[in-house]
């Protein structure tokens, strides 16, 4: 556990933080005066799962489904096709 002065933590937040995101460090306390007061960790998120494809097998998409494009198309512009 690494601890660092509130100065060093401003003037060097980036090395820090980049610590802690590579595990370096798990946690950095930061003090004032010789006395902690606050802790810097990393964010405890659950790794998110790739969003790809996040519906494949959830519906049939029909072969024709780009059947209609056009006049879709000429509906966002405004034009009559």
């Amino acid at each position: 556990m690494l601890s660092v002065n509130m100065f060093e933590a401003k003037s060097q937040l980036s090395k820090l933080v980049e610590a802690i995101e590579l595990k370096v460090e798990s946690e950095i306390i930061i003090a004032r005066n010789g006395r902690p007061i606050a802790k810097l960790v990393a964010f405890d998120t659950p790794p998110s799962a790739q969003r790809i494809g996040v519906a494949k097998g959830a519906f049939d998409v029909p072969d024709d489904i780009d059947q209609h494009n056009e006049q879709v198309t000429a509906l966002f512009l405004g034009s009559d096709k």
